[in-house]
């Protein structure tokens, strides 16, 4: 997402915030409620760093290890509509990430990059897996992206998509989201329709924007902790020359985009592809920022394809 985009958003929600207020007091959900609406039999916790972090591991334990990464504001079952298709042929691990759905807030209310990459080595470490292939989107990209110049050596396959982290120099040591005092409101008040307003504007076509996915994105945003975790995370971001770390990746990339997203434009893409060592493009038409939700059959056939092609499963789909 751009810098003006995310001012822009920010002050829309300090707006409607301020606005609505009186009689709008959201309260956390509690845990156990949420654990009953969105858990599975996949879901475990493992303590990390402090952390509780919440996951979901699917699939055959002995395939490919596939750890999915999701973005800003989201949760693992952003990635629902992909999980059951990649787990016939893959060892498939989702989390929560530090600040955000079930995980939560962190003791240490830290959530630096170079934190961000060492919870998730701790997270895999602990989890015994020696090698694995990573797909991030958009914070997750970024968080994949650091990973993979991290441990080089373990990473086999990486997919970007729109990934945030690499803004112009001209932005290297700023902070992309100045997040006005108001926004402290959003602890207290957090209104439906101004997280179907956020949503909204990360898919090309509103229609594919269900009823279902702005109540979960709702919930996960009431998750305990997470509302302060965000506005710590968003006061914490400073922009870092991305250059050296990307050119330390030797894992074979896929760098994946909608075509219409308004938030991290595909044309961000070149960036990152003049940097890697090897890289794949694909610019999807009539999506925007959340392939994997607008139109999920779309961008998963092009993971799909790419982890057929770099990371061979050790049996077929049946």
């Amino acid at each position: 997402m751009t810098t003006g985009h995310w001012r822009r958003v920010l002050l829309i929600s300090a707006f409607v915030l301020a606005a609505g207020l009186y009689g709008l007091w959201t309260p956390d959900l509690d845990r156990a409620e949420l654990q009953r609406r969105y858990g599975g039999p996949s879901q475990h916790v493992l303590d990390v760093d402090g952390l509780h972090i919440n996951y979901q591991d699917s699939g055959p334990p002995d395939a490919p290890a596939l750890l999915l990464l999701h973005g800003f504001g989201s949760s693992l079952q952003t990635w629902d509509r992909w999980t059951p298709q990649l787990a016939l042929k893959y060892r498939v691990i989702r989390l929560d990430l530090p600040g955000f759905g079930l995980t939560g807030e962190s003791p240490s209310k830290k959530y630096s990059q170079d934190q961000d990459v060492a919870t998730l080595v701790d997270f895999v470490n602990k989890l015994n897996v020696s090698s694995y292939a990573l797909v991030g989107h958009s914070l997750g990209g970024k968080m994949a992206w650091g990973l993979a110049a991290a441990q080089p050596e373990r990473v086999k396959a990486l997919v970007l998509m729109a990934p945030d982290g690499f803004a112009p120099e001209s932005q290297w040591g700023s902070k992309p989201y100045e997040v006005p005092a108001i926004m402290e409101l959003m602890k207290l008040c957090l209104p439906k329709y101004l997280v179907r307003r956020f949503v909204d504007t990360a898919f090309s076509d509103p229609q594919w924007l269900t009823e279902p996915l702005v109540d979960r994105y709702h919930d996960m945003l009431r998750a305990p902790g997470v509302r302060g975790a965000i506005l710590d995370r968003a006061d914490q971001t400073i922009y870092t020359n991305p250059i050296p770390r990307l050119k330390q990746i030797q894992a074979p990339t896929l760098l994946l985009w909608g075509a219409d997203d308004p938030m991290i434009p595909s044309s961000n893409a070149a960036s990152y592809a003049a940097v890697l060592r090897h890289s794949t493009t694909v610019v999807l038409p009539k999506l925007g920022h959340v392939i994997q939700e607008e139109q999920p059959e779309i961008g998963l056939a092009q993971v799909e394809a790419f982890l057929s092609a770099h990371l061979p499963a050790t049996r077929d789909a049946p």
